[in-house]
């Protein structure tokens, strides 16, 4: 065998290493993706269960572990007595009552602290044994740099509601959830772009396009994470009319009128009304403009498919608000719409093509 045969098994080698490296942190990722997804739904559910301020400590270490004993409950409930929630909404509530609401927040901090071993342990791992490419590293890291920021978010939403309100601040719900969706998208565009892409790359507007809408999606999730803060969603619950009217009144009745924006329910369920609208138009633009300049091809056909993912959570959305927004409904909106932001950013990545390999990179030199 000559040295240029056993050059070239050698790089064959080498890379049939890389790939199968890239399927292990592949697959756990989508591992973490899952979980994220649970970790989500029962954020919304603590949210729409008015769970969220039932625990009013934070204490990541020992916080794991529940009350355990009717003392330990006792003294939980205490604390939850409190703070403004219970003395101006819950005042008539019983220990039984506290511990469904208890064990919702009990369950999104458990979850939220399982996602940060799942990811976290495993990256050690890879890292220590040498699966981890030099190129994704920063990438890694940065992820669960953002996990922890994460955290200590939450907390900031939580502490806005013990002292002077019986709720959580809209702005901080709305941030805690944009930077959840936002880690997630980001997950998942690592773990496409570690996946064999068998399609050349898309045209760079087809590019960038895909990346606006995946932008859009997000900011779509902000506007609905104001609606929840807010509990926009309880009231003006038609359409396609609101209040009776197509633009409704009262819109910019607080003053200065940008607060209208974030603080008056009317205006921000409206404004991600229109925000639904303006998604849909986007998705329906690129599935027309990448069937003309990528006709035939897995660009264009996932496009269509993120339009159809856009149509069927629009449906979603207006059922819901429909039927005065039902617990399992409005999880299930949520839960679409992560499926729509996955698959946005699992789109966007494939438009631009898989990760180069190391010995792609070092053959190229």
């Amino acid at each position: 065998m000559s040295s240029m045969e056993m050059d070239a098994r050698s790089v064959r080698s080498e890379r049939d290493r890389q790939l199968a490296n890239r399927a292990l942190l592949r697959g756990w990722l989508y591992v973490v993706l899952v979980m994220l997804i649970a970790l989500v739904l029962v954020g919304g559910a603590t949210r729409l269960t008015d769970s969220g301020l039932s625990i009013t400590e934070w204490k990541p270490i020992h916080g794991v572990i529940p009350p355990l004993n009717d003392a330990e409950w006792q003294e939980e409930f205490a604390k939850y007595q409190q703070i403004p929630e219970y003395a101006q909404i819950n005042g008539g509530m019983g220990l039984d009552g506290f511990k469904r609401i208890f064990w919702w927040e009990w369950a999104h901090r458990i979850l939220a602290r399982g996602v940060g071993f799942v990811f976290g342990l495993p990256l050690l791992f890879f890292w220590a044994t040498g699966r981890v490419e030099r190129g994704l590293t920063p990438k890694l890291v940065g992820l669960l740099l953002l996990g922890g920021l994460q955290g200590a978010v939450g907390w900031w939403m939580v502490a806005s509601g013990l002292v002077d309100r019986v709720d959580v601040s809209q702005y901080r719900l709305a941030v805690h959830l944009t930077l959840a969706c936002a880690i997630f998208a980001a997950i998942m565009v690592v773990a496409r772009g570690l996946a064999p892409h068998t399609e050349a790359p898309a045209d760079r507007y087809t590019q960038k396009f895909a990346g606006f809408l995946l932008l859009a999606v997000l900011f779509q999730i902000f506007l609905g994470g104001l609606v929840a803060g807010l509990d926009a969603g309880l009231s003006y619950n038609t359409w396609p009319l609101m209040d009776g009217k197509a633009i409704p009144g009262d819109l910019f009745v607080i003053e200065p009128a940008w607060r209208n924006l974030f603080e008056n329910p009317k205006t921000v369920q409206f404004v991600h009304r229109l925000g639904a609208y303006a998604l849909f138009i986007l998705a329906l633009w690129h599935i027309i403009a990448a069937r003309r300049r990528l006709p035939a091809t897995t660009h264009s056909r996932r496009a269509l498919v993120l339009f159809h993912l856009v149509l069927l959570q629009a449906i979603i959305g207006i059922t819901t608000l429909l039927m005065h927004m039902p617990l399992h409904w409005a999880l299930f909106h949520q839960f679409i719409a992560l499926i729509v932001l996955g698959f946005a950013a699992a789109h966007w990545r494939a438009t631009k093509g898989a990760y180069p390999l190391p010995t792609e990179i070092a053959i190229a030199r």
